[in-house]
């Protein structure tokens, strides 16, 4: 920085200065208008689904264990039904924890297979139908 030699050198840099120190006001505002924005509970929330929507594969990851939930849940309720017995309500409950696991850790091979035999037996419709008509 120059030495300031005259009254009017002063005044300039004191201008200067005070336009800079108001640039820098005016920015520390709006980054703490920013923040305060952000950390709003419905800026987080939005914020943090619109991460879960981003991301295949935590949505992968869900849908494998939802899928597991439900298997193991149905089955259950095939095998227990309405039934009373203690012994065969346990066996259900071990059958549910089982399939559970084994579908939510396999969840991929089940819906490639899934997605073959649909591919398989509309493919099929299609040709009969195609057959059909000529």
């Amino acid at each position: 920085m120059q030495n300031i030699t005259s009254i009017a050198g002063l005044k300039n840099s004191i201008q200067l200065l005070e336009a800079e120190q108001s640039i820098k006001e005016q920015l520390l505002k709006e980054q703490l208008f920013l923040a305060y924005e952000s950390l709003k509970p419905v800026n987080l929330i939005r914020h943090t689904l619109k991460e879960i929507s981003s991301s295949p594969y935590l949505i992968d990851n869900i849908s494998g264990s939802a899928m597991g939930l439900l298997s193991g849940f149905l089955s259950r309720k095939i095998f227990v039904g309405s039934s009373g017995n203690l012994f065969k309500k346990l066996i259900g409950s071990v059958l549910q924890f089982g399939i559970t696991n084994i579908v939510a850790q396999n969840s991929d091979v089940i819906k490639s297979v899934g997605q073959t035999v649909l591919h398989h037996f509309f493919r099929k419709k299609e040709l009969n139908s195609g057959s059909r008509a000529g």
